[in-house]
């Protein structure tokens, strides 16, 4: 198979071995003696509420409304399914997602709230808390996203700035709460998976205040405002983790990283080429990551350290741009570009990079693919691969080559997918 042909089947193994359809069944609960309520909201929520649909006993009460990115529904009976906004919220994620609140608030205690947790669900279920408005929650978002700040401590500030994240949604309910959630943020823990639900809290408003702070964002006054009430006690914090109410609640992950990337080294593995795990969780700027594995391939290169080539090196986690420049791309194709400089002219090196939600950054690619001549051909076009990386425009050094991966959205999401596959120097 050809090198390319490889890096794409290994990442739509990756992709599979996160679909919902497949996986959620097996971790559905018994239907309570009352009824069942599924809400929810992420990239993933449309394939898992169809999911649930088709699993769920025909005679058992079931209904509910997950919130989803548009263009990511599906067609289900049961469940309804909005689409709203992502990655900087609107006006229908908010509308959906005060309609959840309030259906969950009508739950007896003999039912079943399921809640489908995916990545995006951050986004998707946004209901700004009282005095803050959606208008002040895009602008602080969108300032966050442009920060470099990890995914983590920009959902320290969205559950501060919440009526419906950080433990508020399973505070609400008087039923028991299973929450099925897929994983896009490194550790898998529930708290920092669209910005926890239904999971306690342990930062604080303090901890919000100071997320600002550090990475400079001019959030608007009724954002400041209202998260130094908090830190003031003058409303209340979000349920920490010796909450009562996580009582009656269950968070179980179904999904992760690490899951699709065995999946991908079993892919690498049946061709004969060894897949090896470097790591689930690679945080970091992604430009700057890309030169330790850089480093990492060269040494497989030149010394068969740590590993003889053929081999496939492969990651998972959720790097950060912080973008100062104008272009386009994401974190996925300013690694491979940044990679690809830092490993110029070794000739047999190829590689991949996408988002196993199919969408990376702000564009309709999922990533791209990084070949031993992709700085000589972008040469050829007149295309500055130095610059590009300054100005943060990797879209436009990988769309000119055709190297760009369009996926259309694959409807989960257990974050970034990485594999750089060293051939031996023999092989065409």
């Amino acid at each position: 198979m050809e090198h390319r042909q490889l890096l794409l089947g290994s990442f739509r193994a990756a992709v599979a071995a996160a679909d919902p359809l497949e996986i959620l069944p097996r971790h559905l609960p018994d239907p309570p003696a009352g009824r069942t309520v599924v809400v929810g909201a992420g990239k993933a929520a449309a394939s898992m509420a169809l999911a649930v649909e088709r699993h769920w006993p025909a005679g058992a009460p079931l209904d509910g409304l997950v919130i989803t990115r548009y263009r990511h529904g599906m067609p289900t009976a049961r469940i309804r399914v909005i689409e709203a906004a992502h990655p900087v919220p609107d006006a229908a994620g908010e509308i959906a997602s005060r309609e959840i609140l309030e259906k969950v608030k009508g739950l007896a205690a003999d039912d079943l709230l399921l809640v489908l947790v995916s990545g995006g669900g951050s986004a998707l279920l946004s209901l700004p808390a009282d005095g803050v408005g959606m208008d002040a929650l895009r602008a602080t978002t969108a300032g966050l996203l442009r920060s470099g700040a990890p995914i983590q401590e920009i959902n320290t500030v969205r559950k501060h700035l919440s009526a419906i994240q950080g433990g508020r949604l399973a505070a609400a309910s008087r039923a028991k709460v299973v929450a099925l959630i897929i994983s896009d943020v490194t550790g898998d823990d529930p708290t920092h998976i669209a910005s926890g639900p239904c999971a306690p809290d342990p930062t604080t408003f303090r901890d919000a205040l100071d997320v600002l702070e550090r990475y400079r964002i001019a959030a608007p006054n009724a954002v400041r405002e209202h998260l130094e009430r908090g830190v003031r006690r003058e409303i209340p914090e979000t349920p920490k983790p010796d909450d009562k109410v996580f009582a009656q609640v269950e968070n179980r992950v179904i999904a992760t990283a690490q899951h699709a990337l065995r999946a991908a080294s079993e892919f690498f593995l049946r061709r004969g080429i060894p897949g090896l795990i470097l790591g689930d969780s690679i945080t970091g700027e992604a430009s700057e990551v890309a030169k330790v594995f850089g480093a990492v391939t060269r040494q497989v290169v030149r010394y068969g350290e740590p590993h003889r080539p053929p081999v496939a090196l492969i990651t998972g986690g959720e790097c950060t741009v912080t973008v100062r420049g104008d272009g386009r791309g994401g974190r996925c194709t300013e690694f491979l570009l940044s990679l690809g400089i830092d490993v110029s002219g070794a000739a047999d090196v190829y590689a991949i990079a996408c988002d196993t939600d199919g969408i990376d950054g702000s564009e309709e690619n999922a990533g791209a693919l990084l070949t031993p001549d992709s700085l000589a051909r972008a040469a050829r076009l007149g295309l500055d691969a130095r610059k590009l990386l300054g100005n943060n425009d990797s879209y436009g050094f990988f769309s000119p080559l055709g190297d760009l991966v369009v996926t259309g959205p694959t409807r989960t999401n257990v974050n970034d997918y990485r594999a750089i596959l060293i051939a031996p120097p023999d092989q065409p």
